[in-house]
């Protein structure tokens, strides 16, 4: 049996999707720039698209700006927002375990002078909203914390922090990848100005995004090159990318509250068995978590080991962000939660989706317990 465990990382094109993009590779292939029919038809898919990723979020369709994915998104937001208010003050508050996407912006910022405030978290990984209230500053220019972790699935509080930042009439940016379309969130009611989305997070395709911005919300442009996007971002709009991205996020909620449900079952199913492995520790908040997270340590082992191993008898899962694959250092997510290098090193993510089965995460518990005591052990796991 082979099994599929990362879904954090990337998901399959669910075949709704693919059916919707198909016809925009061929009969309408215009430039949705164009002025004529077939142009015209490109941009009546773009703007269903439109319609329908801000339908999700509670948005309207013109505050949603296409992208190539989340890390762009989160750029754009990040860079953005920053630039566009200089004369306002050059803070930025964010918190220790935010996507490469945002730290990396955040670091480029710092190196152009900006000052930013990076927020701790508790071992569970939850920021205190408290933390980030204490860093505003009246120089603070953005607040931008991730809703729900890709790592350890901590799902954060947005709610209270967009509510403070509302008050002082801050902008607030989330980025939102892991959590849209598995837990409901409505823009308005969390107070949240800008809001990162990837595509193939969520059974849509790759290489496509959103970032929605808040009408009034300023936000200078990064990417140059022509008017698109309202003059967001420069470039033909992807239009197969967007139709797929707007079809998958529909389909997100309706499917959302009954995949929340099933598939939180089976995560608990299978955290119960992986937890009875001696030395097994939990990363993460047990009950503030994505529906589909298991993030979890191995005392005596190493993530990259356990990957592997875990792949020979066919299981794929992770031993962090797919972003930070080709690192040997220890995830900054898992440090940043107080975790000695060791057991931050021992870790393992295994994330479930809409195909996972009962069947596959007992499967994968068994293989799991072997493996782990293989490598404990030294030996090569068999396929």
């Amino acid at each position: 049996m082979h099994v599929y465990l990362d879904h954090a990382a990337s998901t399959a094109v669910d075949d709704r999707v693919l059916a919707a993009m198909l016809p925009y590779f061929s009969e309408h292939h215009g430039n949705a720039s164009s002025l004529h029919t077939f142009g015209q038809e490109a941009r009546t898919g773009v703007a269903t698209a439109r319609a329908q990723v801000a339908a999700l979020i509670g948005a309207q369709p013109s505050e949603i700006v296409f992208t190539s994915g989340a890390t762009e998104a989160d750029n754009l937001a990040v860079l953005g927002v920053a630039l566009a208010q200089e004369e306002r003050g050059r803070h930025i508050v964010t918190s220790a375990i935010e996507h490469p996407a945002v730290l990396e912006s955040c670091r480029f910022l710092e190196n152009l002078g900006y000052s930013v405030t990076y927020v701790p978290v508790d071992g569970r990984g939850l920021v205190d909203p408290e933390d980030v209230r204490r860093a505003l500053r009246p120089d603070t220019a953005l607040v931008t914390v991730m809703a729900a972790n890709n790592e350890i699935g901590t799902v954060q509080p947005v709610l209270e922090i967009g509510r403070m930042t509302r008050e002082r009439g801050i902008p607030f940016h989330t980025d939102a990848t892991q959590m849209v379309g598995a837990l409901p969130m409505r823009v308005d009611a969390m107070g949240i100005d800008l809001l990162s989305i990837s595509g193939h997070k969520r059974y849509g395709p790759k290489g496509v995004g959103a970032l929605y911005i808040r009408r009034g919300t300023p936000c200078r442009r990064i990417q140059h090159g022509g008017e698109h996007e309202r003059g967001r971002r420069g470039g033909t709009e992807n239009v197969p990318g967007i139709v797929g991205l707007g079809v998958a996020l529909q389909l997100a909620g309706e499917l959302m509250e009954e995949e929340r449900i099933r598939v939180s079952t089976l995560r608990d199913r299978l955290m119960t068995r992986a937890l009875t492995i001696p030395g097994a520790r939990l990363n993460g908040d047990l009950t503030c978590r994505l529906p589909n997270n298991v993030n979890l340590s191995f005392e005596g082992t190493d993530g990259q080991s356990l990957v592997i191993g875990l792949d020979l008898q066919g299981v794929a899962a992770s031993s962090g962000s797919a972003c930070t694959s080709g690192s040997i250092e220890p995830s900054h997510v898992l440090l940043a939660l107080g975790l000695a290098p060791e057991w931050a090193a021992a870790a393992v993510r295994l994330t479930l989706g809409r195909r996972t089965t009962e069947a596959e995460v007992d499967c994968a518990a068994a293989v799991l317990e072997d493996v782990v005591s293989k490598t404990r052990r030294g030996a090569p796991s068999k396929v």
